[in-house]
């Protein structure tokens, strides 16, 4: 089970943003093998939900997405490093993530659309959230991508 943790940058602890940036490494530099500039410049202006589950009694980042207001990086209002810690997989932690994520965003910029850059091999996942594919695959730091629309 995952406890919500809604927080503006600033608001972020300083632990807390060390396990966010700690646990994208881990995720998308480390594990999928994909070098590049993981500190966009995005980061400071978006709204970020982290998802804390228990291991072994301790507190550990188990999920995370950051959102991102329109005109940030699309002309929509976007998610994106999302991500499920390696001992949250498989538990739901994915869906959940993407409820809780959907639900804050909305209630950051109600009534706008989303626009994302999925993982192709993501892209079913999404489309049972409502996205649809807007554009052809294309190759984004070695990894195949599409954008989606909701």
């Amino acid at each position: 089970m995952m406890t919500w943790q809604r927080s503006a940058f600033a608001d972020l602890s300083v632990d807390d943003l060390y396990c966010v940036l700690q646990k994208r490494q881990e995720v998308f530099i480390l594990e999928q093998t994909c070098f590049y500039q993981d500190f966009d410049g995005l980061d400071q202006g978006a709204h970020h939900l982290l998802g804390w589950h228990l291991v072994n009694g301790k507190r550990e980042l188990g999920a995370y997405l950051r959102v991102l207001a329109p005109g940030a990086k699309y002309a929509e209002m976007s998610i994106g490093r999302v991500l499920t810690a390696r001992a949250a997989r498989g538990s739901g932690a994915g869906r959940a993530l993407l409820t809780e994520g959907l639900a804050y965003a909305d209630a950051l910029h109600p009534g706008q659309r989303m626009r994302i850059g999925a993982q192709r091999y993501l892209e079913a996942f999404y489309a049972g959230f409502g996205f649809v594919t807007c554009s052809e695959p294309y190759d984004e730091d070695g990894i195949i991508h599409v954008d989606m629309l909701r």
